[in-house]
């Protein structure tokens, strides 16, 4: 399989993700009260948010490079 169709599946794939989850969410521990022996600790939730314009750009490319690699590869075979 040649490097450019690879790349445009793997373009397709992130693209969906980022249209389905439209962010990353991740917890971070940060330190409330740090008093000698009296250590207190907080988890909060964070979201980096991902545009949707983002996710149909990557796949708009993804389906454009699968379809440059196809016919790359009919050409170069006929």
């Amino acid at each position: 399989m040649k490097p450019i169709i690879l790349i445009g599946i793997v373009l397709v794939v992130l693209g969906a993700l980022v249209l389905a989850y439209q962010g990353i969410n991740y917890t971070s521990t940060e330190n409330v009260l740090d008093l000698g022996p009296i250590h207190a600790t907080a988890e909060t939730q964070k979201r980096i948010p991902l545009s949707p314009i983002l996710g149909m750009i990557a796949l708009i490319g993804g389906i454009a490079l699968m379809i440059v690699g196809t016919r790359r590869r009919v050409q170069e075979s006929g």
